[in-house]
């Protein structure tokens, strides 16, 4: 975070993206003025130098000192935010703990390894962090973007020590043929900056296996309705559902929610919002719940491992 002015400041106007890769904002939507590109990558955050004596020495190890506690087993059911996408009564995306929907379950890189095909759509999740998409391209390599660039890495790099998993069933559209995900991927690697016409790993990631204009940058016409509706669980019984104008907006509100945690995301909803009460059922049963008072998409910056777009 520490160096976010310096990079803008080696930036002229014309070399500061806009929504639309061309450099052209032709969306008739919602959000006003340009994109700018800021970074809240890990890696730029300046290391914590350790403890030091009166003399400047480092302090010597003492029994005096609380070693830190072991770091936690990632659990999916308690840092993720069950949810469903739909597109007007379709549902399109789902994201569920009961038994029978997609194994939501983490692996190591390496044992990540073993389960991968080319073709597969991956994900590494860590706490705290935006989700990063990446698709397996087979020689135990990935094409995922990354720093606003199209990069071709090893799974085991483009993993940066989190735990992942293959997502091939989140999304419920046809994808193409593993081949053809493949050789999309391949396409554009080395593709950056106003190239690019994906504003996240994730869209990028979807877009190589399932091919719909939806997943880019200004993909769909902004006519005023809002066809995607992201309903998210509060519990059993309860959901509240967000309206939105494009597929790219609900994606950016899903991965922040993501990024800040089931906790923060019911404490949220209790406090601003009055959920709605859906009939029991599966993902089509969902789709029926009244929306409750509906928010816009987050204005948060929306992160690309490094990468954020704010509007």
């Amino acid at each position: 975070m520490g160096n976010q002015v310096e990079k803008l400041t080696h930036l002229s106007y014309k070399e500061v993206p806009t929504a639309d890769p061309t450099g052209v904002d032709r969306d008739d939507g919602p959000r006003i003025g340009v994109s700018y590109i800021f970074s809240n990558d890990d890696e730029d955050v300046e290391p914590q130098a350790p403890p030091q004596g009166p003399d400047g020495g480092a302090l010597p190890d003492s029994g005096d000192r609380v070693p830190l506690p072991p770091p936690q087993p990632y659990d999916p059911r308690q840092h993720e935010v069950e949810c469903s996408v739909f597109y007007r009564d379709e549902c399109i995306y789902q994201k569920s703990f009961a038994p029978g929907s997609a194994a939501l379950s983490t692996y190591t890189p390496e044992n990540l390894l073993n389960k991968c095909s080319p073709g597969d759509l991956v994900e590494f999740v860590s706490q705290a962090q935006y989700p990063h998409w990446a698709v397996y391209v087979g020689n135990f390599q990935v094409v995922h973007l990354h720093r606003l660039e199209v990069s071709n890495s090893f799974l085991t790099d483009a993993s940066q020590g989190r735990r992942g998993r293959v997502v091939n069933d989140l999304y419920r559209y046809k994808p193409l043929s593993p081949s053809a995900v493949v050789r999309n991927a391949l396409a554009h690697v080395g593709a950056k900056e106003r190239e690019l016409s994906w504003r996240n790993s994730e869209s990028f990631a979807a877009w190589c296996r399932y091919g719909k204009r939806e997943f880019k940058i200004g993909g769909e016409l902004r006519i005023g309705k809002q066809p995607y509706r992201l309903q998210i669980q509060l519990s059993a019984q309860r959901s509240h559902t967000l309206e939105f104008q494009s597929l790219e907006d609900l994606i950016m509100e899903k991965r922040r929610n993501d990024q800040i945690g089931r906790a923060a995301v019911l404490q949220e909803l209790a406090t601003h919002l009055h959920p709605a009460e859906p009939d029991e059922g599966d993902c089509s049963d969902a789709a029926r719940t009244t929306p409750s008072p509906l928010r816009p998409p987050a204005p948060a910056s929306e992160e690309e491992d490094g990468d954020s777009v704010v509007h």
